[in-house]
C-alpha cells in the first residue's frame, strides 16, 4: 500500500494509527491545566521549567529551555505529579519525554535518566497508597520511546512519574547515575466523571450502588459509601461506613444510627463524646451524653470519667461518686472526714475548710473553734472575764460564777476568799 506521500505504508501500520486514533479520541485529557507539582525544580521560580508546562497542552518544542517542558534537578529521586482535582475513571496515560529535538536512541544521553521509572495513580501524593501502572525493568537506550502510553484502567486523583537511583542499590550499566523528571507533556486519559465508562463514557456503571467501575467493562471497582459486595448490594454493618465500609463511625449513642453518607450519629453522641462526628473527647470538666453534663467537686477535674464519677476521689467539702453532695452537717474536709468545731451556729461550719463564719459558740476561740478559752475568759469566742479571773479555775459562760474550782489558796463561790486569810483568822479565835 502507498500512502498519498509515496512512502509505503505497510497494513498493520494503518491499523495502529486507526486504534491510536480512535482510543485518542474517545476520552478526555483530564490532567490539561489542572495542578501539577515537580521535586527538585531546575529553576524555582522561572516558570520556563515549571511542573505545569508538562499538562498545558504544548508539545511542539521538547527542549529544555523551551518552555513547554517540566524539568528539575538531577538527584537521587524523580518525582512529579498532576492533581486532578478530583477522582477520575482513567483509562491511559501518555508521556512525552524532553529530547531536546536530537536523535532519540542509544546516542543520545537523555535516555539514560528515563530508564527504571514507574507511573502511580493514587488519591493522595503519596505513591504507594495508590496502584502501579507501569514500572520499567526492560527498557534498553535503544529501546525506550520517545512518547511512552501505558493503559491503566483504575480511578484516582493523583498521576505520579517516580524515578530513583538510590544508593547501595545496583542498577543496569545503561542507567545513569542520577535521575530528573525532564516531562514535556502528560497526558492522563479518562472520562470526567465517575460512575460512567465505555468508549465515549456515557454507559452507567451496572450496578446501582456502583461509584467506581471498569472504564472498559464496567466492571464494579468500588462501592458508594455506604455499601458493599461485589455487585455493591449489601449495606455497611452498624458502626461501619465509607468507600467498602472500611471506615469505622464514632462513638454513636446508638451504632446502628450512624449515617452512612455522612457519618453524622443521628441519635446523638454516646457519653463522654460530641460533635457530629461523636469523635472529641467532652471538655475539661464535663460529661456524659453530647457532653452536656458538668462534673461535680473532682479532686482533679481531668480525671471525670465519662459518666461523671471522680477517679480520684472528691475534693474537699463534698462527697458521693459524683462529688456533687456537701459533707453532711458537722463534717467537712478531704472526703468528710473531719468534724466541725464548736461553732455558734453549726450550719454555718464551711463544708471545705471548717471555719464558723458566724464565730465561735460559748468558751471557745480560733477559726475552726475548737480551742477552749483560755484561763478568767468565758462565752461565745471569749469575749466575757470571769468576776474573778485570776482566781477562778473555770467559770460559768453565764453567770461568771466558778463552777470549775478555785485556784489553789481560793475559796468561796466567786473564789474570792484567800484560804491563808481563813487559817489566820480562825487560829486568832482559838
Amino acid at each position: 500500500m502507498m500512502s498519498l506521500s509515496g512512502h509505503s505504508v505497510y497494513p498493520h501500520d494503518v491499523l495502529a494509527v486507526i486504534c491510536l486514533l480512535t482510543v485518542s479520541q474517545a476520552y478526555v485529557n483530564v490532567a490539561l491545566n489542572k495542578p501539577a507539582y515537580q521535586q527538585y525544580p531546575y529553576s524555582p521560580g522561572d516558570d520556563t521549567y515549571n511542573a505545569t508546562n508538562a499538562v498545558d497542552g504544548r508539545k511542539s518544542d521538547l527542549s529544555m529551555d523551551g518552555g513547554q517542558c517540566s524539568v528539575s534537578n538531577d538527584r537521587q529521586t524523580a518525582i512529579w505529579w498532576v492533581n486532578l482535582s478530583n477522582i477520575h475513571s482513567i483509562h491511559h496515560i501518555t508521556i512525552y519525554f524532553r529530547t531536546d529535538h536530537h536523535q532519540w536512541g542509544p546516542s543520545d544521553e537523555l535516555t539514560l535518566y528515563f530508564l527504571g521509572f514507574s507511573v502511580y495513580v493514587s488519591n493522595t501524593t503519596d505513591r504507594l497508597q495508590g496502584t502501579l501502572c507501569f514500572k520499567d525493568n526492560k527498557f534498553t537506550r535503544a529501546t525506550i520511546p520517545a512518547v511512552f502510553t501505558t493503559t491503566c484502567p483504575v480511578h484516582g486523583q493523583y498521576v505520579i512519574y517516580y524515578n530513583e537511583r538510590l544508593p547501595g542499590v545496583t542498577y543496569p550499566d545503561e542507567y545513569s547515575d542520577d535521575v530528573s523528571n525532564d516531562l514535556c507533556e502528560v497526558e492522563v486519559y479518562g472520562c470526567p466523571a465517575t460512575g460512567y465508562f465505555g468508549s465515549n463514557c456515557s454507559v452507567p456503571c451496572p450496578d446501582i450502588n456502583c461509584q467506581y467501575c471498569h472504564i472498559e467493562t464496567g466492571t464494579c471497582q468500588g462501592c458508594k459509601p455506604g455499601f458493599k459486595g461485589h455487585r455493591c448490594e449489601m449495606d455497611c454493618a452498624g458502626g461501619t461506613y465509607g468507600a467498602g465500609c472500611k471506615e469505622t463511625c464514632g462513638h454513636c449513642r446508638d451504632a446502628n444510627q450512624c449515617s452512612i453518607n455522612n457519618v453524622t450519629c443521628l441519635t446523638g453522641c454516646d457519653a463522654g463524646f460530641k460533635g457530629n462526628l461523636c469523635r472529641t473527647v467532652c471538655d475539661k470538666g464535663s460529661y456524659g451524653y453530647d457532653c452536656n453534663r458538668t462534673c461535680g467537686h473532682c479532686r482533679d477535674v481531668n480525671r471525670c470519667s465519662i459518666i461523671g464519677t471522680c477517679l480520684t476521689g472528691c475534693d474537699a467539702g463534698y462527697q458521693g461518686d459524683l462529688c456533687k453532695t456537701s459533707c453532711d452537717r458537722r463534717w467537712y474536709g478531704s472526703e468528710c472526714n473531719e468534724t466541725c468545731g464548736h461553732c455558734r451556729d453549726i450550719n454555718q461550719c464551711s463544708n471545705i475548710n471548717g471555719t464558723c463564719s458566724t464565730g465561735c459558740g460559748a468558751d471557745y476561740q480560733g477559726d475552726l473553734c475548737k480551742t477552749l478559752c483560755p484561763v478568767g475568759y468565758f462565752g461565745e469566742d471569749c469575749s466575757e472575764t470571769c468576776i474573778n479571773s485570776y482566781t477562778c479555775d473555770g467559770c460559768n459562760d453565764v453567770s461568771g460564777s466558778c463552777d470549775y474550782g478555785c485556784r489553789p489558796g481560793w475559796i468561796g463561790y466567786f473564789c474570792q476568799k484567800s484560804n491563808i486569810f481563813i487559817f489566820t483568822h480562825n487560829l486568832i479565835q482559838h
